[in-house]
């Protein structure tokens, strides 16, 4: 009996090939983009035509044995703080989830005041630490010894104090961006370090720790670029640094506002190198991380025999 199909049906055989999608236009979005344009050369324009800057000084430091001095103090005052200033958070972070009262008080009281005041204070309070101290010393109780005695300013050099200013300061927020990777970290992880019999200290290292430093990169390697732009705040103690050495310069032939352009192109420079660093980190890490793909094959029974 032959298969009786419907008129309807059979028309609709083959399906209809719907038609291509129209993207509706965005004139404004055109218009917008333009103008800021616009507005960002005509800014550019004014600034490299101002006959009040002198373009000769800037090329003429930009490469100045002093500044590239400073630019190298730079560099090694963020790197060096920024170490100091993750081993510092670790042990806040730790100390904070600590069972100890007493430890979780210390922790949450040096966030507290680090984070509560601001850098540029902290900066001249180390740096003016000799009008509070004359002398930093370590005796015995009850004698004339000494362990340690030197004067503050021979042992707190403008350098030394940009670098205690600035890695403190560092473990403040550090201890905060520990906390919150070892937050991420499932409590599963927790269990199966305890039921494997190993120490805290070694499940922190084996086990915590490796999964840990995979959550915080992100947020660390923005920490790091933002140093690299803080150490500028040591130049109010003559911290040697690239915004010190700069201003030094300006202040003997006053071209200060061509030296701040100097200035800018190298914390330009390195904070992109940075960047440019933490994005391949970042990407080498995910691949680390990233399970290999199994591909299923699925064995299809043999035909029988006809």
């Amino acid at each position: 009996m032959a298969e009786q199909i419907d008129a309807p049906a059979a028309e609709a055989w083959p399906p209809r090939v719907p038609d291509r999608l129209v993207e509706p236009r965005h004139p404004g979005r055109w218009v917008g983009g333009v103008l800021l344009v616009a507005v960002v050369l005509a800014l550019v324009w004014s600034v490299a035509t101002n006959p009040k800057l002198h373009w000769q000084s800037v090329g003429e430091f930009l490469f100045s044995p002093t500044i590239l001095g400073g630019l190298v103090t730079t560099v090694v005052l963020a790197c060096l703080s920024m170490l100091i200033g993750i081993g510092i958070g670790l042990l806040m972070a730790l100390l904070r989830s600590s069972a100890n009262p007493v430890a979780r008080v210390f922790a949450g009281g040096y966030i507290w005041l680090v984070r509560g005041t601001p850098l540029l204070v902290q900066v001249l309070v180390w740096g003016n630490l000799a009008l509070f101290t004359e002398r930093i010393f370590i005796g015995i109780p009850g004698t004339d010894l000494y362990l340690l005695d030197y004067s503050t300013n021979n042992l707190i050099t403008p350098f030394v104090a940009s670098v205690l200013a600035l890695s403190i300061n560092e473990g403040a927020y550090m201890a905060e961006v520990f906390r919150g990777g070892l937050l991420a970290i499932d409590r599963g992880q927790h269990e199966a370090v305890a039921a494997l019999g190993l120490s805290r200290l070694q499940g922190l290292r084996k086990v915590i720790l490796p999964q840990v430093v995979r959550v915080i990169t992100p947020p660390t390697g923005n920490q790091f670029i933002n140093m690299l732009k803080m150490t500028s705040l040591v130049s109010v103690i003559a911290g040697g640094d690239l915004l010190t050495q700069a201003q030094n310069i300006s202040a003997g032939n006053l071209r200060t506002f061509e030296l701040l352009i100097v200035a800018s192109i190298w914390y330009l420079a390195v904070t992109s190198i940075a960047t440019i660093g933490q994005y391949l980190l970042e990407r080498r890490m995910d691949h680390s991380t990233r399970r290999p793909r199994t591909v299923a094959v699925a064995n299809e029974p043999a035909g029988e025999p006809a």
